[in-house]
């Protein structure tokens, strides 16, 4: 109890919410790192999920491919990343390891989101004529939008609470927090740190879900 006291004391003073080293720079960061994170994984993953979906051939053996790396903790990956040449480039190690840990649920939510369009519907739009690119656009996306934005939060929330690792690379975010507390041996500090990564984690899966709510109900329906 003396320890989530203190941890509390911690949160709430004015010293820790600014400077370089404060709660609010290492939030920012944290942020960021997520971010650029998910866009990259975005721009791998939805694109391969999107064309192999709408042909129906491949999918499965992507889908397999990519869940490989679950099994594989992400703190592994960034340590083996740190021995290569590219671990002595800035934050390119964390940010790697992160987006391997992103792309499976995207890949998969939106593979599945693509191959559950209803098929009668398919034939129907290429009986009006519609040409591939037509009917993957006005059709089946929109249809599959559901799952593509699952897959999206489940890899945001995942990221938000993995990015914490940057810290052991010498980058910023919230991680930052936690071993500091570590080197100094202040367990309050490292509950804090803790907290605050939790917090974050939830408050971007309530702006997801909050966001789906406002969606029209086409773009909600099928999300879970």
């Amino acid at each position: 109890m003396n320890t989530l006291s203190a941890a509390w004391d911690w949160l709430t003073s004015a010293a820790n919410w600014s400077g370089e080293g404060g709660i609010w720079n290492r939030l920012g960061e944290h942020l960021f790192l997520t971010v650029v994170c998910l866009l990259l994984s975005c721009l791998i993953a939805l694109p391969v999920a999107l064309v192999l979906g709408h042909l129906g051939k491949g999918g499965a053996l992507a889908v397999n491919t990519s869940n490989v790396g679950r099994a594989v903790p992400t703190f592994a990956v960034l340590v083996l990343l740190l021995l290569t040449p590219v671990g002595r480039h800035g934050q390119w190690p964390t940010i790697t390891a992160l987006v391997l840990l992103a792309v499976p649920p995207l890949l998969t939510n939106a593979y599945v989101g693509m191959r559950g369009v209803d098929r009668d519907t398919v034939r129907a739009a290429r009986g009006m004529g519609m040409t591939g690119g037509q009917l993957l656009w006005r059709v089946e996306v929109p249809l599959a939008l559901p799952l593509i934005l699952t897959g999206v939060r489940v890899a945001a929330v995942q990221l938000v609470a993995t990015a914490t690792i940057a810290a052991l690379a010498g980058g910023g975010g919230l991680g930052r927090i936690i071993t500091a507390g570590f080197n100094l041996a202040s367990t309050p500090q490292v509950v804090a740190g803790a907290v605050l990564v939790a917090l974050f984690a939830l408050l971007v899966e309530g702006v997801f879900e909050t966001a789906q709510w406002l969606a029209p109900r086409w773009a909600r329906r099928g999300a879970s």
